[in-house]
């Protein structure tokens, strides 16, 4: 299975059926569905891989209503003309939409999805001219959110807005079978645990895992074990450096330059 990237989708099991499944069914019966889990777990790749035709909004606190509505630009000649947003373009094309990292979004902006979800299932642009959009056949809400990430905020009406929430976790057995050293694996499932035991804070997701291959290739073992030890937060990284050390069996530091390399005459 292909994203429209063109990269390879491994699909996982969710309540008994491929995750690109069950969220077709939850957009045909119109269940509008909140993935939560760590940054780099790969909610982004399920649902471009089961919604290929999805348009995205990438959420953070800076993002305004004209972000999702549309807002006015200037054209060439010097005329203004309003241009409209993902979330108008989704409900007209019935297509689905996908707010990522939408507990980032300040509450009062996220708000003009909502009358798109409910039984109105249409929104009002006041800044066009009190323009009123219907959604059409197929428009569907699909967001993300990273808990623990600072300034995410998981509000009850975001929550109850949408119905199913769904976890999701790396797969660590996947990196390994996509080529990841086993070592490295390895203290990712260790500092995933303690991560769930409340002694860190941050473990290695899928995400950083196959950047970890594609350095280790790219130089060698140790430089990406150094590295993973310096994107570590500052505050777990003694933990995550005594892990790394017993697991590849040797004292490893965050890459940094070194000396200045000189030409021998």
């Amino acid at each position: 299975m292909k994203r429209p990237n063109g990269m390879d989708y491994h699909p996982r099991l969710l309540s008994g059926m491929p995750d690109v499944t069950a969220l077709e069914r939850l957009r045909d019966a119109g269940v509008a569905a909140l993935l939560y889990g760590p940054p780099g777990t790969g909610k982004t790749s399920v649902v471009e891989a089961a919604f290929n035709d999805c348009l995205t909004v990438q959420g953070d606190g800076d993002t305004v209503v004209a972000d999702l509505v549309g807002d006015y630009t200037k054209t060439p000649g010097g005329d203004f003309v309003f241009v409209h947003g993902p979330l108008v373009r989704a409900m007209r094309e019935g297509v689905p939409l996908f707010i990522d990292d939408a507990t980032l979004i300040p509450p009062t902006v996220l708000a003009v999805v909502y009358p798109a979800m409910d039984g109105r299932r249409e929104i009002v642009v006041k800044a066009n001219a009190s323009e009123v959009v219907k959604a059409a056949p197929g428009f569907y809400v699909v967001a993300g959110h990273n808990p623990g990430v600072h300034g995410a905020i998981l509000t009850d009406a975001l929550s109850s807005r949408f119905s199913v929430h769904i976890q999701v976790s790396s797969d660590y057995a996947l990196a390994e079978q996509l080529g990841v050293d086993k070592k490295a694996v390895r203290v990712a499932r260790n500092l995933a645990t303690r991560q769930e035991k409340g002694e860190i804070g941050w473990a290695p997701q899928l995400r950083e895992l196959l950047a970890f291959k594609k350095l280790a290739d790219a130089w060698d073992l140790d430089a990406a074990a150094g590295n993973l030890v310096g994107i570590a937060p500052e505050e777990d990284r003694v933990t995550v450096a005594a892990v790394v050390r017993d697991v590849f069996g040797k004292t490893v530091t965050p890459l940094a330059l070194g000396a200045r390399v000189t030409t021998k005459p």
